[in-house]
């Protein structure tokens, strides 16, 4: 028997959307007001939502459970996934000693502690959100910078600033594809809308991140380098998405960032080198100093990283890999059982691709780098085992906040939201990115918020005149807004910078910029839609027939044999430079 959405429970929109905002509310006060640990927080969240749901929309105990089920289910895996494994690769550079050297070869790089964030934060952090998404890049990019000595708070605040222009072109250009499929507007015209929006963002963000931790004054000392690090992204960014497509902006654009802003390093250098207030002197100077081979030993973890991830996101290669080891299933209880708003059964099908999953392609890269840095096996265990005691409130918080963003999606809650943006006429093009905000919000992923959103964005254009391509990207850009302020991002920064249990402050520390820039990027869409109609790209509606690639099995193969050689003459060299290191680096870790 099937159960049909409720959008309008009390025949009274405002009445209706006033309900429909308490668990949304009782996020920010729990988080803001109470400053309540964010896995108490997301799980109260859950059982208000629940209540709601039942009671007030009228959805059966068996669906807004077995909703809830199906989103946690999808929280550990991939989402959680990703995130044991990021962390466990760092946490193995850690205990080997290996990030030591990289400590010393970032203060070669320079030691002030601004560029350092520009660097690891804004650059290193866009190319894993374009190879990876999810929660690796914020994972990754905060645990180095405590690593480097920041201070954690900021550490992790910083990262998740960071990881909001990379966002939209993430994990090989999946949102922008999810937008295309169920707007039906072809994905490079969404792509070529965005890149037109976001670079904007993207040029002002190193500054902005700047500002934050310094101040204007001291801003102002690194500003020549600042601008190669925002430009330099902004323009490859531009470009990629324009001409490209959606899969690369974020690789090449943050790998450009990176090579533009240390080649501009090797010629200018700021006049004072800038440090946290009262930070704690640390020993890393320039007069200890490594070789060429010890350096790419260290980094090793990480460039096994990017060789990995690169070769996991070529469809020939996840095709190979889902033929292997992929398990398909309906939801028993839910698939096919709800009926959305416009009649058509919500599919519930859990796709467990452990093979071709990121978080494998990131734990076969730290399998693979034990030895290399001078761990054994069981040492890898431990470090594992340990990495799972650290997760382990982050897990609840995700797993929890991915059940409640299942529920509000599958009984109606959040298309009630939705209706009442979708009612504000020609003002409509303004609050686009605010919807696609409140989406990654909810669910932590921009992807989800393109698949609930995107086709209500372009019907509700297309209604008052506006081109639907203006709002679908709108939802995009606004999304990658969102993604500061997202329980699971939260969840996953504090984890990464020891600040479990301090979600509420980490939260206190994003959200005024999230709102800043949300309106920024209402504004800017407000000006496509009635001023800037030269921005808007040209393009023809897809068909309603989809057309399914079958890739050819054997390409996959080669691609895997490849990497396989690749991988092998990389362990060798990394052996031979291994055997050339007289003295074994001191090992040095902690853990929470």
């Amino acid at each position: 028997m099937n159960w049909s959405q409720v959008i309008n429970p009390f025949n009274n929109i405002t009445l209706s959307a006033f309900v429909a905002v308490i668990p949304i509310l009782f996020i920010f006060w729990a988080l803001i007001i109470k400053r309540m640990r964010g896995s108490k927080a997301s799980l109260i969240a859950t059982g208000i939502a629940l209540f709601i749901a039942i009671i007030i929309y009228g959805m059966p105990v068996k669906l807004a459970l077995l909703s809830a089920v199906n989103g946690a289910l999808y929280g550990l895996f991939p989402i959680c996934w990703i995130v044991i494994t990021a962390l466990f690769l760092f946490n193995i550079t850690v205990e080997s000693g290996q990030f030591e050297i990289i400590k010393h070869f970032m203060a070669s790089v320079t030691s002030d502690r601004r560029l350092q964030a520009l660097l690891i934060a804004f650059s290193f952090g866009a190319f894993l959100e374009g190879t990876a998404g999810f929660g690796a890049p914020v994972a990754i990019t905060a645990a180095m910078l405590v690593g480097l000595g920041f201070d954690p708070l900021y550490a992790a605040g910083i990262c998740l600033i960071a990881n909001t222009a990379p966002v939209a072109f993430g994990s090989i250009g999946i949102p922008i594809t999810v937008a295309s499929q169920v707007s039906s507007i072809p994905e490079m015209a969404i792509s070529q809308m965005v890149g037109r929006t976001l670079p904007i963002l993207s040029v002002m963000l190193p500054f902005y991140l700047v500002v934050l931790m310094c101040g204007l004054k001291k801003t102002k000392e690194v500003l020549p380098a600042i601008l190669v690090s925002g430009i330099s992204f902004a323009v490859i960014q531009w470009a990629c998405s324009n001409f490209l497509g959606p899969s690369l902006p974020d690789i090449l654009a943050g790998i450009g960032s990176i090579i533009s802003l240390i080649a501009f390093l090797k010629f200018w250098k700021p006049k004072n080198i800038w440090r946290f207030p009262n930070e704690v002197s640390t020993s890393i100077t320039g007069k200890k100093k490594y070789s060429t081979g010890q350096i790419i030993r260290a980094w090793s973890p990480f460039i096994l990283l990017t060789i990995m991830i690169v070769a996991w996101g070529l469809q020939p290669v996840k095709e190979v890999l889902n033929s292997f080891g992929q398990i398909e299933f309906k939801f028993w209880g839910i698939h096919n059982v709800i009926l959305s708003a416009d009649g058509k059964l919500i599919s519930h099908v859990f796709k467990f691709n452990y093979l071709s999953a990121a978080g494998t392609a990131i734990l076969i890269s730290a399998i693979i780098a034990i030895p290399l840095i001078g761990l054994n096996f069981s040492d890898g265990v431990k470090i594992f085992m340990l990495t799972l005691k650290q997760l382990k409130f982050p897990v609840i918080t995700v797993t929890s906040v991915l059940g409640f963003a299942y529920l509000v999606n599958d009984s109606g809650i959040i298309l009630t939201l939705a209706a009442v943006l979708a009612n504000t006429g020609s003002l409509f093009p303004f609050f686009a990115p605010v919807l696609g905000w409140l989406g990654v919000f909810i669910t932590g992923s921009d992807t989800s918020s393109n698949a609930l959103f995107s086709k209500l964005q372009a019907v509700t254009a297309t209604s008052i005149g506006v081109d639907p391509v203006v709002t679908v990207a709108a939802n995009v850009s606004g999304g990658v807004i969102g993604k500061m302020i997202s329980p699971p991002s939260i969840a996953v920064a504090a984890a990464a910078g020891n600040l479990v249990g301090k979600e509420s402050e980490l939260f206190r520390f994003t959200l005024k910029h999230s709102f800043i820039m949300l309106i920024f990027i209402c504004f800017i869409v407000l000006l496509q839609a009635y001023l800037f109609s030269w921005m808007v790209p040209g393009y023809h509606l897809l068909t309603a027939e989809i057309s399914y690639i079958n890739y050819d099995l054997s390409l996959g193969s080669r691609y895997l044999l490849v990497l396989a050689i690749i991988l092998i003459i990389f362990m060798i060299t990394i052996k031979l430079i291994k055997n050339r290191v007289n003295k074994k680096p001191v090992r040095k870790a902690q853990y929470d």
